[in-house]
């Protein structure tokens, strides 16, 4: 079975073990199959992140563990010669929002988020990719004519008739607006800084550049005040689009087109490669771009460098407290005259450990008070929440706790560093979350 994704890390998994239950074909993907031993830490809806859509349905179908059943299935042929367009495997997989939660929580850590890449892309080489698919897997593309694309989202989401247009024909929800970009995106900026300071490169993401490019432009100040020269990462001399921004390829990733992500993942690393020569630390602002960079750059078979890289980069709270428990450094914080907030974990920060720092960092502004709501995935999971046939389960995933806990707090500011979820509990509650990079430049003194 020819794979489109790099499984070599799952080589020797389960050898000498006669009851790992490994699939008959597949490979080293049958073998990151098989990884689950059947603990049920996926069936659970007590504290924790997985399984989102056992927690929103309470049934076993929609359980980590039931998706690794139904494909064992598909790997011992038991669905007949082209598994991987079987309604039983379809069905499977139709709720999984690709959280990472059981790589975290899983006893064994099923990557569930990457054998689901693996499953799409099998079925697009079958089938072919939907116009939908691909119109949410293009998005950095789309965004180079961003002043048609602004257009456009605007004239729709002021328009029923087209949003319903839209749902009739591509299957995007007329329920929700869609976001629209920023009236101008982030330009790099020279940060100020002198020469003999620390530096530092920043990786702006697809979204952040283009939808939110207040957030990058507050971390080059906060950067900055810290005592770093930021350089914002571009496109490396010899680059196939040089005048296209960098992406991390998880619009493509995540809707299973493989090679377009890997072409992504190779400008980025070309991009970063001096910065990783120096041994200059690489920042994101996103968490699901950032941990492709991270982890899911490692199944695309792109050599060493991505190892490197991983090693080497960091999220900005991540870095600013490595930093400040490394140097030391005054970054001078003021109080703000804010009720306490309420801070919403992304599911790959969470899966990543990552809150942590979200935590200590927050910590540092005299007098703020916070709160981490322990809730499982907002339900938004990049494209799924625009889906119309995954709209009402991707509210009812929000439901659970995420937006309760908001409602309840109605003055509270709301923090979340992930683009989905602050357009998923602005849908969801009208009220528009906030990035920590944000209020760190509220607060600097």
């Amino acid at each position: 079975m020819k794979t489109y994704l790099d499984w070599s890390a799952y080589d020797n998994y389960g050898m000498g073990d006669a009851y790992s239950g490994i699939p008959a074909t597949g490979g080293a993907y049958a073998k990151a199959v098989a990884v689950c031993i059947g603990s049920r830490q996926c069936q659970r809806t007590a504290k924790g992140l997985m399984c989102p859509s056992f927690r929103a349905t309470e049934e076993f179908a929609h359980s980590t563990q039931a998706r690794v059943q139904a494909f064992k299935a598909a790997l011992n042929g038991e669905l007949g010669p082209t598994p991987f367009t079987h309604p039983d495997l379809a069905e499977a997989m139709d709720l999984c929002v690709a959280c990472k939660g059981c790589k975290k929580e899983c006893p064994n850590g099923v990557d569930m988020a990457l054998i689901k890449t693996e499953f799409l892309a099998q079925k697009h080489a079958l089938t072919g990719a939907s116009p939908r698919t691909r119109l949410f897997a293009h998005l950095p593309r789309w965004l180079t004519r961003r002043r048609l694309l602004r257009a456009l989202v605007r004239l729709r989401n002021g328009q029923p008739g087209l949003a319903w247009l839209g749902e009739r024909l591509l299957g995007i929800t007329a329920r929700r607006p869609l976001p629209e970009p920023a009236p101008v995106p982030f330009a790099a900026r020279y940060s100020g800084a002198e020469e003999s300071r620390p530096r530092v490169a920043l990786f702006v993401d697809t979204m952040s550049r283009h939808y939110a490019p207040e957030i990058p432009a507050a971390a080059v100040d906060v950067l900055t005040a810290a005592g770093y020269q930021v350089q914002v990462l571009g496109p490396a001399p010899g680059d196939p689009e040089p005048r296209r921004a960098l992406c991390c390829g998880r619009t493509y990733l995540s809707n299973g087109l493989v090679e377009e992500a890997r072409a992504e993942a190779r400008r980025v690393l070309a991009a970063v490669r001096p910065a990783l020569e120096a041994g200059i630390p690489v920042v994101g602002l996103e968490p699901a771009c950032l941990y492709a960079l991270k982890d899911d750059f490692y199944s695309l078979a792109l050599g060493e460098d991505v190892a490197r890289l991983a090693k080497q980069c960091y999220m900005f709270e991540e870095f600013l407290m490595r930093e400040k428990e490394r140097r030391g450094f005054d970054l001078p914080l003021k109080p703000l005259d804010l009720p306490k907030a309420l801070l919403h974990g992304h599911c790959h920060q969470k899966a990543f450990g990552a809150t942590k720092s979200l935590r200590k960092v927050l910590g540092w502004i005299p007098g703020f008070e916070f709160e981490l709501v322990e809730a499982s995935c907002c339900g938004m999971g990049g494209s799924f929440g625009y889906e119309a046939e995954h709209d009402g389960m991707s509210r009812k995933m929000a439901e659970l706790n995420l937006m309760p806990a908001i409602r309840q707090a109605p003055e509270a500011p709301i923090l979340a560093d992930g683009f989905s979820c602050r357009h998923q509990i602005e849908d969801c509650t009208g009220r528009r979350p906030m990035h920590i990079a944000v209020l760190l430049q509220q607060a600097l003194a």
